[in-house]
């Protein structure tokens, strides 16, 4: 009973001051609606990437220059030569290996007569349409053929066709990339964004011919792919490429490989790991804010003691402990903050509702609203937790008052 009394008292207290609470709370509000925001829109991005990356299909498995990204320190290591023509043909010859797409990345300007577009340009081999998912809608895809004869012929994607040639045939048709006359064979089916890139806006060449004429390079900038014959197969694989890859570059000592082997249940680690990393420290940016929220409460509550100076002399004259005082007081702070927190957690679902929204609309399809369980129950922790913290001291100022001087006081 004595419970029920304090509870209502302390909402008394409140519902004396109603504007008053409502500014009070405003900090709290922000701050846990930026959490709920961050955390969500991190999940959903998370989401995107990792159903993408199922996609691609257990089966395959990414070779890529350099060592393994450990911290910043190890960015430049990702940019090294390390991976040539000679890798892709030991690695074609390993048992179990299905096929091998070396990879040639560049953005550049595609030119067709006075027509100009910027474009990614992907030197690779017929494998990368079963990566991506990527279909040809008219013409036909490059072959091992060109790819041997370094080939001037190229796949373009559906939105460079419609942005550059209109309702005109553009199979057959030439364009010019860096200077060199390509011809069209190819125009893939619309396919949208995957992993951050447009596939509608890119164009396909053999590798072969994109390392000759276009960048100038003997090695694959953007890693090889290797596809294997069965998923049961893969942690063998992984071995043998290793193995394969030691010897021909003259390694004896693992931790100074200048590659590393990924499966795509590495890569899914990895990046769930980045992307919780990411949400965490915008998440820390975002409790800036609770804290700002906190050091209000903090005072409005300083405030609200003097304030009721005579009303806390009276209960204690009434009876009324040192303990009773101090709860009623964090009580308050309390139930402003959950106030704030369940606040906040709607107004975040809200936002995340629309952000997910208005990405699947215009930056990624497939982006869907993700609202994780954990986001309620950390934001009405938090919200309770600033609330204990920050009346702390203020109900203890409450507390210790002398009755006497408190009735006295004007």
């Amino acid at each position: 009973m004595k419970s029920i009394y304090t509870i209502k008292t302390a909402v008394g207290g409140l519902k004396a001051h109603k504007s008053r609470s409502v500014l009070t709370i405003l900090g709290i509000v922000i701050g846990i609606t930026a959490i709920i925001v961050i955390m969500a829109v991190g999940q959903g991005a998370e989401n995107l990437i990792l159903d993408q990356m199922r996609g691609f299909g257990s089966q395959i498995v990414s070779v890529q220059a350099g060592r393994a990204p450990q911290g910043v320190s190890d960015i430049a290591q990702m940019f090294t030569d390390s991976l040539k023509q000679r890798d892709v043909d030991a690695l074609k010859k390993i048992p179990g290996v299905e096929k091998v797409a070396p990879g040639v990345y560049d953005m550049t300007t595609i030119t067709y007569g006075n027509e100009s577009k910027r474009a990614t340009v992907y030197g690779s081999a017929d494998l990368i349409m079963e990566i991506l998912g990527l279909s040809v809608e008219q013409g036909s895809f490059f072959t091992e053929d060109d790819i041997r004869q370094n080939a001037s012929v190229v796949v373009i994607g559906s939105e460079i066709k419609d942005d550059v040639f209109g309702f005109a045939e553009a199979i057959g048709e030439k364009i010019k990339i860096k200077g060199k006359t390509f011809r069209i064979i190819g125009v893939l089916e619309p396919k949208g964004q995957m992993m951050g890139f447009n596939l509608d806006d890119m164009v396909l060449v053999p590798y072969s011919t994109a390392q000759k004429y276009l960048l100038g390079i003997s090695h694959f900038n953007d890693g090889i792919t290797v596809q294997a014959e069965s998923e049961e197969i893969v942690p063998h694989l992984v071995r043998e490429i290793e193995f394969t890859l030691r010897e021909l570059h003259g390694i004896t000592d693992p931790d100074k490989d200048d590659f590393y082997v990924m499966t795509q249940a590495d890569a899914m680690e990895s990046i769930g790991m980045v992307t919780s990393i990411l949400t965490a420290l915008l998440g820390s940016v975002a409790a800036i804010s609770l804290i700002v929220g906190g050091i209000g409460i903090m005072n409005i509550m300083l405030v609200s003691v003097t304030e009721r100076t005579r009303e806390i002399g009276l209960r204690k004259a009434l009876g009324a402990t040192e303990k009773d005082i101090m709860v009623q007081f964090l009580l308050e702070s309390m139930i402003l903050t959950i106030i704030g927190g369940i606040v906040g957690i709607t107004f975040g679902a809200t936002f995340s509702f629309l952000v997910a929204f208005v990405l699947n609309k215009t930056v990624a399809s497939g982006w869907s609203f993700a609202f994780p369980i954990s986001a309620v129950v950390l934001g009405i922790g938090v919200a309770a937790t600033v609330g204990l913290i920050f009346g702390l001291y203020p109900a203890r100022q409450a507390s210790q008052k002398s009755p006497i001087e408190a009735l006295r006081y004007e």
